[in-house]
């Protein structure tokens, strides 16, 4: 059931000029656009579970808010764009669903606090949480945030660490709950030394480096948080959904796609409704050897202390 997989170089270059365009999503509204908690919540109905899904107005995430609303999800849609958010709340609504749209961008730590500070406020408890939103290069460039932090690696892995700690008093309130990180096979080694990469040359060795470095990071998380977590409570996993689906981004950047995004969504759902445990990284929709540093204990504590402290104050 195990096997070993790795993305050459040339495949991790790639396949980041195809999900660079992720940073391009439209932003057409304030940057600061929040939840109004006077208008509510449509999840009127205790018997629905509830799902978030980081990312959704577009690709695989957007496929996977239509997959859990037909499953009976009330579905809290995310992404920088309140146009294309709010048009996917009302197609789930039109096809008899219930769901609502939350916006922050990832790229502020700030936001995705506000986030979950206007989550913990309004529920009671969540069932799902795929943390899925990310990117494979900035729009401006390769550099640091505000926040200090790698760009990339805040996006596509700190910004979800810090939405699923903070979530984490709604996903025990919503046992049995899961999560899910939308990883990659494109995975290169954190440096604990230079985990923001600051002293590597602007190369394409460097571009695919930032991408693959947050991706294996998701999977540090998947597996130090299941060894700190009550299975019967939250179980925790990482996956590889499916190499070039036939997205937008992947078109874009004239990449010829080799496979869909419903195989895509097919991966991530099998971990939503198939018993599969806690702990792992999945690909091909198989357990699988993830990067050895995954499993290299040390290794993952050193990402969660590191985490902990860029995360501070929020």
């Amino acid at each position: 059931m195990f096997s070993r997989s790795r993305f050459p170089l040339a495949m991790i270059v790639l396949l980041v000029a195809a999900l660079a365009l992720a940073g391009c999503a439209e932003s057409d509204s304030d940057s600061r656009y929040q939840h109004d908690p006077e208008e509510g919540n449509a999840h009127s109905d205790p018997e629905r579970p509830i799902a978030l899904v980081t990312g959704s107005t577009r690709g695989l995430g957007e496929e996977l808010a239509r997959r859990l609303s037909a499953n009976g999800y009330h579905v809290i849609v995310h992404g920088r764009s309140v146009a294309r958010g709010e048009r996917l709340v009302e197609e789930l609504v039109a096809a008899g669903g219930t769901a609502e749209f939350r916006r922050a961008d990832f790229l502020e730590l700030a936001q995705v606090a506000g986030l979950a500070n206007g989550l913990l406020a309004d529920f009671d408890q969540l069932n799902l949480l795929v943390n899925n939103a990310g990117i494979g290069a900035p729009e401006e460039g390769h550099g640091l945030t505000d926040d200090g932090v790698d760009k990339v690696l805040q996006v596509n892995y700190l910004a979800h660490f810090l939405l699923t700690e903070r979530l984490m008093p709604l996903l025990e309130a919503g046992a049995p709950a899961r999560i899910i990180n939308v990883s990659s096979g494109a995975q290169a080694p954190i440096d604990f030394d230079d985990p923001m990469l600051e002293q590597w040359e602007p190369d394409e060795r460097q571009i695919g480096r930032h991408y693959a470095q947050s991706k294996l990071a998701q999977i540090l998380h998947a597996k130090d948080l299941a060894e700190r977590l009550d299975p019967a409570q939250v179980t925790i996993n990482a996956l590889h959904p499916a190499t070039f689906m036939d997205t937008y981004m992947v078109r874009q950047a004239g990449i010829e796609p080799q496979t869909d995004v419903h195989e895509g969504a097919d991966r991530v759902m099998q971990l939503v409704t198939d018993e599969v445990g806690t702990g792992h990284y999945f690909q091909n929709g198989e357990i699988t050897h993830p990067h050895e540093q995954a499993l290299d204990p040390d290794a993952r504590a050193a990402l969660r202390e590191l985490s902990q402290q860029l995360i501070e104050g929020f």
